[in-house]
């Protein structure tokens, strides 16, 4: 996807979007075809490093032994421990936490008392422990570097329609960094297609209250370009000739 068509759609976007008294997210959705995530292999589920941050930071919890506790609390937002699991033996309040925090870590080798404790909670929200993002790891890691990939990662997947939605950015960020956070998306989720850019219909960008705005396809923009030298050759043409 060209660089130069993610930025005037965006130019688009905020021309027509009415001003909120906050700040709205950007949202990213790309619209696939030719595809049935019913099928093995052709379902998406990645979890993306932004190359800039999203506006809001991600909150983040982790599920840790003795080992990791101290490491857990300084670089996360919540730190449980394996004897505190007994406090969070209730659905409300599983489902409370599992609202505040977007990523939820696991110490490997209590993986299984997690997944008793937590997993029918936290399973059907897609929110269990995942080692696609690190999120499971031995009692030896250093917390402190995974904090900093985390708190800009997003998790894009296919859920119940052919389609990847993701917010990727907020509208006080400038245009270069939604548009590279964008195309960082749209080339991880190509990769992870089974055709790659002939799986992908179109793609929309938005604001969370605005309408969406189309990013046209590469031959709208060839065609743009052929018109604008196309115009240019007249005038110089008419101006030479009124000479």
């Amino acid at each position: 996807m060209n660089k130069k068509l993610i930025l005037e759609a965006l130019k688009k976007l905020r021309e027509i979007n009415t001003k909120r008294k906050f700040s709205q997210s950007v949202d990213l959705v790309i619209n696939l075809k030719s595809i049935d995530i019913k099928k093995p292999g052709q379902k998406v589920d990645l979890f993306i490093k932004l190359p800039y941050s999203k506006g809001k930071k991600n909150k983040l919890c982790a599920f840790v032994d003795h080992e990791l506790h101290d490491q857990a609390k300084k670089h996360f937002d919540k730190a449980i421990l394996k004897e505190e699991f007994i406090k969070y033996d209730n659905k409300k309040i599983q489902k409370k936490l599992a609202r505040e925090y977007d990523f939820f870590l696991a110490q490997a080798n209590i993986m299984a008392n997690i997944a008793t404790s937590f997993g029918k909670t936290l399973g059907p929200l897609g929110k269990m422990p995942n080692p696609k993002a690190e999120l499971i790891v031995p009692p030896t890691a250093n917390l402190e570097v995974l904090s900093a990939k985390l708190r800009d990662m997003i998790h894009v997947q296919t859920k119940n329609d052919s389609s990847l939605r993701a917010p990727i950015g907020s509208e006080e960020m400038n245009d270069e960094e939604i548009a590279e956070n964008i195309l960082n998306v749209y080339n991880s989720a190509v990769h992870a297609l089974p055709q790659e850019e002939a799986n992908v219909k179109n793609v929309i960008v938005k604001f969370s209250m605005s309408n969406a705005i189309k990013i046209t396809d590469k031959i709208d923009v060839i065609n743009k370009v052929k018109e604008e030298k196309k115009s240019k050759y007249k005038e110089r043409k008419a101006k030479v000739k009124n000479k």
